[in-house]
């Protein structure tokens, strides 16, 4: 007995649980029958006016590329100048800046070296540039420096805005405890006085008289 089977190239056949590959709830970037629910029949939809993404908050500022001198009055760094601050904020500075701006701040990275005119960042008007004005320079660029906004987020341009602060100084990374003791408050500063433990308080001892609380008030098991 011979059997034979003609085959439509045109037919797909039968799919094996479509739900494995067709999304039952709508996923915005798929896109398989038209949606009867939402406007133009598509799964994504304009975000309601006003809104931020999640994580974004402040990613973007209403100041323009070209308007650093508002960026110097009106932004304001939100950030404590911490020391964990600070060396988050040269990690991020070695990662993203010095392979121009050097490790020093004088503009002898190795691209700096090469390509020349990159500034130093102790002398002339760069000693006195404000977080602000270097916030709005990683996010935007100035002259050959191209924008950075893509690749470091806000809280990430604050902290290498403080760490630009400390090379200001003109000593290099060996500024930034310096910079420490300058930007923080007394109350803020490591003080042996404040940190040794008091009595037998933070000096991870038990009590010699431990409370011993009130007698239980919920009855009796009989």
């Amino acid at each position: 007995m011979l059997a034979t089977a003609c085959n439509d190239a045109n037919d797909p056949g039968l799919e094996y649980a479509p739900e494995m590959y067709e999304s039952i709830p709508y996923d915005p970037l798929r896109q398989v029958d038209a949606n009867t629910i939402n406007p133009m029949g598509i799964n994504s939809r304009t975000p309601a006016t006003g809104t931020v993404p999640r994580g974004k908050l402040s990613y973007y500022n209403h100041i323009g590329k070209d308007s650093v001198a508002i960026a110097e009055r009106r932004l304001r760094n939100p950030l404590a100048y911490s020391r964990q601050n600070l060396e988050e904020g040269k990690v991020l500075y070695t990662r993203a800046c010095a392979h121009c701006h050097g490790e020093q701040g004088d503009g002898q990275g190795l691209v700096g070296q090469k390509f020349k005119g990159v500034p130093n960042y102790a002398t002339g008007a760069y000693a006195t540039m404000n977080e602000g004005h270097i916030y709005h320079v990683i996010q935007w660029g100035k002259g050959r420096m191209m924008p950075h906004g893509s690749q470091v987020n806000p809280e990430e341009r604050w902290k290498i805005a403080m760490y630009v602060r400390v090379l200001q100084k003109g000593k290099g990374p060996d500024g930034l405890a310096d910079m420490v003791n300058d930007q923080l408050e007394t109350s803020q500063k490591t003080n042996q006085q404040n940190t040794a433990p008091y009595g037998q308080a933070q000096a991870n001892d038990m009590s010699e008289e431990p409370g011993q609380g009130e007698a239980a008030r919920n009855g009796s098991a009989n």
